[in-house]
């Protein structure tokens, strides 16, 4: 029987390396939690960060210590809009993003 890896492991693969996939994880936790689902989102970008830049160096980042951003991005995670925006535009920029909310 062929060995198969976990859901959020592909996904997470995916993002380390294929940049568009990655770009359009980052744009659904974004346009989830813009569209009031919350906890969506905030699981879509925990594995967009977990791939790409890791709590860690995002703490350094956004001067948040990593425990409070795993926290943050957890399923009991509340995120404070100053802290959610500090995190998003740290990963916009690092992504070479600019997004934008348009009616």
């Amino acid at each position: 029987m062929a060995k198969t890896k976990k859901f959020k492991e592909l996904v997470q693969h995916h993002a380390r390396t294929d940049k568009k996939f990655a770009e359009a994880l980052l744009r659904e936790g974004i346009d989830a939690m813009l569209s009031g689902d919350v906890d969506t989102g905030k699981t879509v970008l925990r594995d967009y960060i977990k791939a790409t830049i890791g709590f860690e160096k995002l703490g350094q980042a956004t001067a948040t210590p990593s425990k409070s951003l795993i926290r943050m991005f957890g399923p009991r995670g509340n995120p404070q809009a100053k802290n959610l925006f500090s995190v998003i535009g740290c990963l916009q920029k690092r992504a070479g993003l600019r997004l934008r909310v348009a009616a």
